[in-house]
């Protein structure tokens, strides 16, 4: 799968002479949990064609098989985010960090431990908490089994793909699912605007983790948008459109000072 260029790591560099602004501002996208950057590649370079320097990195042990995703956790995939953030940081004036489900979470935790850096936050149905009571086992389940069937291509719209994995590696769950009490602790430390898309049909994270984003972050600009016609993956989906055009408006809004 590393041969196929749409679960590569996308990386464009910034052209202010495209922006109202002549500021260099950047742009870090994270997939989802069993993703690809194929997910977030049109969304990229949207965002790139407008002049932001955007940067969509690979999590380790994504864009391969579930087998090698399963010898890897949470602080690896945060570990290849703040490499990504660090690029843009050092090679731009601001910087805006957004994310799909579980990359929603890694941005947030971004948000939270770098926050004099970080300038916005865009989230796609992030996941930070779960009402699956099934999802208790997993600590348990994953000394008794490699994988379960998986989550991904949860898209309405005909056709599309995110090229994720059809297992779920369950140690790999078991660090996320572990990630996520302390990120629930740290959301008070991030003080960025937001702007929440939630689809009002999501087969993979339910609306808890909507609620519980808007009622604990310190930040006072938050925004929510339901997205009417798109599952999940909507980044892919019908509502693609919507997610591409008033993230880059946020995005000008938090950048203009």
């Amino acid at each position: 799968m590393t041969d196929n260029p749409a679960v590569a790591p996308y990386s464009a560099p910034a052209r202010p002479d495209l922006l109202s602004s002549p500021r260099r501002v950047g742009v870090l996208l994270s997939h989802g949990f069993t993703g690809s950057p194929a997910s977030m590649r049109p969304w990229g370079q949207f965002l790139a064609d407008r002049g932001y320097a955007v940067e969509v990195p690979r999590l380790p042990g994504h864009g391969t098989t579930w087998q090698e995703m399963n010898g890897t956790g949470w602080d690896d995939w945060y570990a290849e985010v703040t490499r990504a953030f660090d690029k843009l940081v050092a090679e731009n004036d601001q910087v805006v960090v957004g994310g799909l489900s579980m990359g929603g979470a890694l941005a947030l935790r971004l948000a939270a431990d770098r926050s004099a850096d970080v300038r916005g936050v865009v989230l796609v149905n992030a996941a930070v908490a779960s009402t699956n009571r099934q999802l208790l086992a997993v600590p348990a389940l994953k000394h008794v089994l490699k994988s379960m069937p998986g989550i991904g291509n949860d898209i309405k719209k005909p056709g599309a793909d995110e090229l994720g994995y059809d297992r779920t590696p369950l140690r790999a769950l078991a660090s996320m699912l572990a990630a996520w009490k302390p990120l629930r602790t740290a959301l008070a430390d991030v003080s960025a605007p937001i702007l929440l898309f939630g689809s009002t049909e999501d087969h993979v994270v339910d609306p808890s983790s909507a609620a519980l984003i808007q009622s604990t972050v310190g930040s006072r600009d938050v925004r929510e948008r339901l997205l009417e016609d798109s599952y999940h993956v909507a980044t892919l989906d019908n509502d693609a459109p919507t997610i591409f055009e008033e993230s880059a408006e946020f995005i000008e809004r938090v950048t203009a000072d």
